[in-house]
């Protein structure tokens, strides 16, 4: 039985050896782990605590924000009515508001990186794709 996937977070796919796939199957069957994803989350939250002062220090040296962005149609306008590009970083999850329309997208944003995920209007998003990285 699978895993439900969580809403707050993002389904991927790996490909691994099956010597690699074996021992984790195993581990599982001993019972230290629930099923392989747990295996899987388990590692890479493992990985991450291990290289956390060198993902803190690249986060400082790319000013990116962590975590949540909501961008919310009222902030887009201001950008716009101040004359102002938003270059937008994050690490982890931004979203743009549902009523947010591709034209007012378009002259706000002036580039979006996300590394994790970009939720908002299909739209909002296909308008944004030669500014997002």
């Amino acid at each position: 039985m699978r895993d439900p996937v969580p809403a707050d977070s993002e389904k991927i796919t790996i490909n691994l050896g099956h010597v690699d796939l074996g021992r984790i199957d195993l581990l599982v069957q001993e019972g230290f782990y629930s099923n392989r994803s747990d295996f899987i989350r388990t590692a890479i939250r493992n990985q991450l605590a291990t290289q956390g002062d060198a993902l803190g220090r690249a986060i400082e040296r790319h000013t990116l924000e962590l975590g949540l962005r909501d961008l919310t149609r009222a902030q887009l306008e201001a950008a716009v009515a101040a004359g102002t590009e938003l270059h937008i970083k994050v690490v982890g999850l931004a979203r743009l508001a549902p009523d947010i329309t591709p034209e007012l997208a378009r002259a706000a944003i002036g580039s979006i990186t996300v590394l994790g995920a970009l939720q908002g209007p299909a739209a909002v998003k296909a308008a944004l794709k030669d500014r997002t990285r």
